[in-house]
C-alpha cells in the first residue's frame, strides 16, 4: 500500500459508506482498489456532535502497535476522526471479523520517530503525503483496552453507570408522566378540584429520590473513578476534564427539577409550563448520560469493578 486514499480530509461519503458496508459484510475483506490492503474501521465519537462516526482507513502493525497515520492525503488540515479522537480518546476499533474498544494515544518525540520512519519504510506513500504538507502527519496508536473476557458474570464499572443511568431515566419519565396527567385530567373551562396535592407530593418524591442519586453518582465520578482513569489512561484527560465541567452543569440542572417541583402550586402553576421546562431539563440531562456512555462506559469496564450491592 503505497497511499490511503480512505483517509480523506472531507466527511464520510458515499464511498466510503460503501467501503464501511462491504468491509462488515466480509468480515474485513474489501475488493477494488483496496484488496488486499490491511484496512480497519475506526468509530470516533464527534468533538463537537457528540455522534459516533465510522472512518475506514489503513493501518500498520509495528512492534505490537496498531497504527493509524492522519495523513489526510497529504492535505493542510489533519482529518476530522483525528478531531475527535483527541477530544474522546475511546474509540472502537473493528478489524476483520473483531471489535473492540481502544484508547487512541497520539505519539510524540522519539517514539513517534522510531515508529514513523518504520511506518514509511513499509508504506513510502505515508513519506510522500509528509512531502506535501507543513503540517507534522500525527501517527496514532490504538491500544486495546483490558479484556473483561472469562469475568462474565463480575459487572464493570461501565456497565454499572448505564444501569445507573437508566433508573435515573426511568425516574425522569415517571416525573414528566405525573405532569401529563396533571394536564390530562385538568377542566379548562369550568372550576374543578383535582387531586393534585397527592400528586405533587408524589413528584416531589420522585425529584428528592432522583437528585440525591444524581448527587451521589456524579460525586463519586469526580472523586473516585475519575482519578483512577486519568492514572491508568493520560489520553483520557481531555475527556474527563470535560465531564468535570458538565458535571457543574449537571448539579445546576438537577437543582432547577428541585426548584421548578418545588414551586409548582396546585390550581395556581400552569402545568403546560412546567411540562415544557422539565423536559428541556430531561433532554439536557440525557444528552449528558448518552456522552458519558459512548466516552467512558467501556474504559470504566475496563479498569474497575461495580460497587458491590447494599443490598437496599
Amino acid at each position: 500500500m503505497h497511499s490511503n486514499k480512505l483517509d480523506s480530509p472531507f466527511p464520510a461519503n458515499n464511498f466510503q459508506q460503501r467501503v464501511i458496508d462491504e468491509f462488515r459484510a466480509n468480515a474485513g475483506i474489501v475488493g477494488g482498489a483496496f484488496q488486499g490492503s490491511p484496512l480497519l474501521l475506526l468509530t470516533t465519537v464527534g468533538a463537537r456532535t457528540r455522534r459516533r462516526h465510522t472512518t475506514p482507513l489503513g493501518y500498520v502493525d509495528v512492534d505490537g502497535n496498531r497504527l493509524v497515520v492522519a495523513s489526510a492525503g497529504g492535505a493542510d488540515r489533519h482529518p476530522a476522526w483525528l478531531h475527535n479522537l483527541r477530544a474522546h480518546p475511546v474509540v472502537t476499533v473493528e478489524v476483520g471479523s473483531d471489535t473492540y474498544p481502544a484508547i487512541a494515544s497520539i505519539l510524540a518525540g522519539a517514539v513517534q520517530d522510531r515508529l514513523w520512519e518504520e511506518v514509511v519504510r513499509r508504506h513510502p506513500g505515508y513519506g510522500d503525503y509528509q512531502q506535501m504538507t507543513t503540517r507534522v502527519i500525527p501517527l496514532v496508536d490504538l491500544g486495546p483496552l483490558p479484556s473483561r473476557d472469562g469475568l462474565e458474570r463480575v459487572q464493570g464499572m461501565g456497565d454499572f453507570l448505564k444501569e445507573v443511568h437508566q433508573w435515573l431515566s426511568a425516574e425522569l419519565d415517571v416525573i414528566l408522566a405525573q405532569v401529563d396527567t396533571l394536564i390530562a385530567t385538568a377542566d379548562t373551562k369550568t372550576p374543578v378540584t383535582l387531586p393534585p396535592r397527592t400528586l405533587h407530593a408524589q413528584m416531589r418524591e420522585r425529584c428528592v429520590a432522583f437528585c440525591g442519586a444524581l448527587e451521589r453518582h456524579h460525586t463519586g465520578e469526580d472523586f473516585g473513578a475519575f482519578p483512577m482513569l486519568a492514572e491508568t489512561f493520560p489520553a483520557l484527560a481531555p475527556t474527563l476534564e470535560r465531564l468535570r465541567a458538565e458535571h457543574v452543569v449537571v448539579a445546576e440542572i438537577n437543582a432547577s427539577i428541585s426548584d421548578l417541583l418545588d414551586g409548582y402550586t396546585p390550581g395556581a402553576s400552569d402545568p403546560r409550563e412546567l411540562r415544557v421546562k422539565l423536559r428541556r431539563l430531561v433532554a439536557r440531562l440525557r444528552e449528558h448520560f448518552a456522552f458519558e456512555e459512548a466516552t467512558l462506559l467501556d474504559a470504566l469496564n475496563a479498569v474497575a469493578d461495580a460497587p458491590p450491592s447494599s443490598g437496599g
